[in-house]
């Protein structure tokens, strides 16, 4: 059950750290230009955060035998990786649309693994 508590503590930060992104865009576009490099830092730590979110889920499907933490660690981390690109490469129209839809989706995972208890589901035998 180690492995279902480091995925909710990592999935808490990557909430913390995606949470920060809107608001260091925010603060560069209120005029600071130290917010981009802000949000540049925030989407490198967030994006790392997100794949250790990945790693941790891959530790409760084979410890736990629960694959729906995975699929959803790996859904956020796909859009989340198309969306730093975008933002790398100045693609605002895919950059921001995803951004929110990455924001939702975490917040939504968070929600979900702190719901249901992370319990190793036994395998039946036919």
């Amino acid at each position: 059950m180690v492995s279902g508590w480091v995925l909710r503590v990592v999935v808490g930060a990557h909430l913390v750290a995606i949470v920060g992104q809107p608001v260091f865009a925010g603060v560069y576009l209120s005029g600071d230009f130290d917010g981009l490099r802000m949000h540049a830092l925030g989407a490198d730590v967030t994006t790392s955060i997100g794949y250790l979110q990945v790693i941790a889920a891959v530790a409760v499907w084979v410890r736990l035998r629960q694959v729906r933490p995975f699929v959803m660690s790996l859904g956020v981390v796909v859009a989340e990786t198309v969306q730093y690109f975008a933002g790398l490469d100045g693609a605002l129209w895919l950059h921001i649309p995803l951004g929110v839809l990455t924001v939702a989706a975490v917040v939504v995972s968070f929600v979900a693994l702190w719901r249901e208890p992370l319990v190793r589901r036994e395998v039946e035998h036919a």
